[in-house]
């Protein structure tokens, strides 16, 4: 079989609740088969009434989510797992 492809994990940087949509009624940033670039927003991050947008830190494409929509994270918690671009 060939080598699994690198997955590069995106955490959390810091504590509060992860919104996965800008609004209750907008689409999901990202959802898994999506194609991201550096600094596409993948998450809101809330803390201390502060909206944090979270961005990818390269190119890919979205393997896995992690978290669901309004949950707690905690510092370093992995959100989403990203996959190279074919």
């Amino acid at each position: 079989p060939a080598p699994a492809a690198p997955v590069t994990t995106i955490d959390s940087p810091l504590v509060g609740t992860f919104y996965r949509a800008a609004s209750p009624e907008a689409q999901a940033f990202v959802k898994v088969g999506d194609k991201v670039a550096p600094d596409t927003v993948i998450g809101i991050i809330e803390a201390m009434k502060v909206m944090n947008e979270i961005p990818s830190p390269m190119d890919g494409i979205v393997q896995e989510i992690l978290i669901t929509n309004e949950a707690m994270v905690e510092f370093d918690q992995e959100l989403i797992r990203i996959g190279e671009a074919a």
